[in-house]
């Protein structure tokens, strides 16, 4: 028994001692004395402000799709009765890369906005899954962050240098000529919101309470790379830990009350609307498909049901489910 316990415990400080710098480099200044390298792991990534050549550390709550095809399925019978379904934006065939190879966390907010925007362009991509104690399968970069990004050879890091850069590949000069000068700024701004402030108000909310901390490490865990060993390990003192930590990051981010903050802050982005069905206007632009990618993972969880009955994002969300449409992610 004492063997078993020090294993854990060994797999657990191993798993998230580094996780604080390997992922986000986010200030550990406020987190209580426990290292959490798989946490944080899944947990955090790197972002780059929008219009800015400065690496923010920014904490990710985790991230990914949730498995919504069976949503999906009902959300397009409904859509196809009341509404047009939007077609996706596939770029000129001669601009598609040949191949693109993501490597992520399943849990990676960051991660799930770069899927987000891979899909929406329908730009086929295959998936490796990092594990986060050993990296093995990202040994080969000097990079030890997710996600990264392998176009045809070319390694792309930090999601929204990653986006700007993809795009400038498939689109070139188009996504700046196609705008005007407001729209690009109103873009921009919305995009270093999501990433300097929706992040913030996620993780407090997903690990709101002992329940909703299992609810969402059971996702972490069974949709991550683990070892049997690991998975029930990480479930629940990982679970455990994050409970506590999000209590920090409450008083880090001035949150008085998690669900509060969270509908505070869809109510602001639907404000930014202003009528709209997109920020974009008939169809999603770049800010668009951030918030999306990022509210994704929790839209089934307890946090992100709540929000959805609570708030006026529904029907914005709806949107970009049919704008999105399914993944363009490649079969193994």
């Amino acid at each position: 028994m004492r063997r078993a316990s020090t294993l854990a415990s060994s797999v657990i400080s191993r798993t998230i001692t580094s996780t604080l710098h390997d992922c986000s480099g986010l200030s550990t200044t406020s987190a209580p004395t426990i290292n959490h390298r798989f946490l944080h792991a899944a947990l955090f990534g790197t972002t780059t402000s929008t219009g800015s050549s400065n690496t923010r550390r920014v904490f990710n709550p985790f991230s990914t799709s949730l498995g919504v095809a069976g949503a999906l399925v009902s959300v397009y019978a409904v859509a196809s009765l009341s509404q047009e379904v939007l077609a996706k934006e596939p770029p000129p065939a001669e601009l598609v890369p040949k191949e693109v190879v993501l490597y992520q966390y399943e849990a990676c907010p960051f991660c799930n906005k770069v899927k987000a925007y891979l899909d929406y362009y329908d730009i086929p991509y295959k998936v490796v899954e990092v594990n986060p104690i050993s990296k093995k399968e990202i040994k080969w970069s000097d990079y030890k962050k997710v996600p990264i990004l392998l176009v045809d050879g070319e390694q792309l890091v930090d999601s929204s240098a990653i986006i700007d850069k993809l795009g400038n590949k498939i689109h070139g000069k188009e996504i700046v000529d196609s705008a005007s000068d407001k729209d690009d700024d109103e873009e921009k701004k919305w995009r270093r919101w999501v990433d300097n402030h929706l992040v913030h108000v996620l993780s407090p909310n997903i690990y709101r309470n002992t329940s909703e901390a299992l609810e969402s490490f059971e996702y972490i865990t069974n949709n991550g790379n683990f070892s049997f060993t690991e998975r029930i390990t990480v479930k629940y003192a990982g679970a455990a830990a994050m409970y506590f930590v999000s209590k920090n990051l409450k008083k880090k981010y001035n949150i008085t009350d998690e669900r509060t903050a969270l509908y505070e802050a869809v109510e602001t982005w639907v404000d930014a609307l202003n009528g709209r069905e997109f920020l974009g206007g008939s169809k999603p632009n770049l800010a668009d498909l951030a918030v999306f990618g990022v509210l994704r993972p929790i839209r089934y969880l307890r946090s992100g049901r709540d929000m959805v009955e609570q708030t006026r994002i529904g029907d914005w969300y709806t949107r970009m489910e049919n704008a999105v449409g399914e993944s363009s992610r490649m079969k193994a």
